[in-house]
Order: C-alpha cells, then sequence, then structure tokens
C-alpha cells in the first residue's frame, strides 16, 4: 500500500518525472519544450533543494508516485530562489528576450522573475504549494493527505496558484477546503487558499 513519506534527494528524478506528466493543466507535458526538465526547474527542483523540510512524496514500493513541495514563507523564498536556485541552474536557460516571446520562452522568463510569487493579496497566506501525482494514484485519498502532511509542517495560511482550465484540480481543491482569493489580473491563474488547521 502506498505510503506518505519525507522526500529524500534520491527522490528528484521522479519528482521531475511527476511534474512534467501533469504539467499541461493535469495532463502530460513531456515533448512540448526543448528540455522535460523545464517544469521540474521551476515547480518542484526548486522547493525540493531550499524546503525539503516541507517536500512529502507518495510511495509506492520505493518510488515516488506524488509529492507536495512549498515553503512556508514565499518572501524568504523568492529572495532564496534568486540567491541560491538561479545560480545553481547557470547557463542552462539563456535569458529571454522581451515579449513577443515563445510559450517557452515565457516559461523560462518564470524563472528569471521569482518575485512575481509575491502578491499583496495573499499576505494573509505566506506559504505556498505545488502537489502533483501520476493519474493512477489521483482519486485515492494521498492528495488529502500530501495537504495534511504539508499543512502539518508549514503550520501558517498557505495559498496555490493553479491553471483555471484544470477544472479536475478545482474540484479537489474544494473539497480539501481552499478558497478562491481575489486577486486583480491573475491571467491563466485561479488563486486559492487555506487557512491553517
Amino acid at each position: 500500500m502506498p505510503e506518505i513519506r519525507p522526500y529524500r534527494p534520491a527522490d528528484r528524478a521522479a519528482l521531475y518525472d511527476i511534474c512534467v506528466r501533469t504539467a499541461d493543466a493535469g495532463e502530460d507535458a513531456r515533448g512540448q519544450y526543448s528540455t522535460d526538465d523545464l517544469m521540474g526547474d521551476l515547480f518542484a527542483g526548486p522547493y525540493a533543494f531550499l524546503e525539503p523540510d516541507l517536500a512529502f512524496v507518495v510511495d509506492d514500493n520505493g518510488r515516488a508516485v506524488g509529492y507536495v513541495v512549498g515553503t512556508a514563507d514565499t518572501t524568504t523564498f523568492v529572495k532564496r530562489y534568486r540567491e541560491e536556485w538561479i545560480p545553481l541552474l547557470d547557463g542552462k536557460y539563456p535569458v529571454p528576450p522581451p515579449p513577443p516571446r515563445t510559450p517557452e520562452q515565457d516559461m523560462v522568463a518564470l524563472h528569471y522573475w521569482p518575485e512575481r510569487m509575491i502578491l499583496p493579496e495573499l499576505a494573509g497566506f505566506p506559504a505556498h504549494l505545488h502537489i502533483d501525482l501520476l493519474p493512477p494514484y489521483q482519486r485515492m485519498g494521498f492528495g488529502r493527505r500530501l495537504i495534511d502532511a504539508f499543512m502539518g509542517k508549514a503550520r501558517v495560511g498557505v495559498h496555490l496558484g493553479m491553471v483555471t482550465a484544470n477544472v479536475r484540480a478545482r474540484a479537489f481543491y474544494d473539497r480539501v477546503g481552499f478558497e478562491v482569493l481575489p486577486v486583480p489580473d491573475p491571467g491563466p491563474l485561479t488563486y486559492l487558499g487555506r487557512r491553517p488547521v
């Protein structure tokens, strides 16, 4: 039976694989960019590297099949992302030009602009997270258990930005107690938050 456990450095490749397989509004994004590492380098790797104590995985016979990663303090995380994560990936992604850009250049621009994560409307929810499960492990209660593990450790209000088109994810977040947080001009995202328990 799969179990929830803390992240280990040996899980890194599995986190990247899960991330890209669920990165297209919940669907598989492999092959959409010049490297399948891009999604992991943006949405999984920096958290596992900078905040490993807040990373948990669903382990099925020694293999991670789902995860939650995040930070309890978005402002501090953004500072560390700029000072530690960007230099760690030095040269992996060219700095993109100003718009108009390709979809891949738009994604890479997120890497070079971590300050985008700091929104005044989210100040009451200083933590944020990313959660992904491979499809065979969805709708089995693991998502709720991952959220509970993260929130039990973070102990503050948490927010997330989900792609609005991902209606299945939205139904999940509603079930586990997240509510819409009003953010002006959120683009393709819906911001959701949950108070600590």
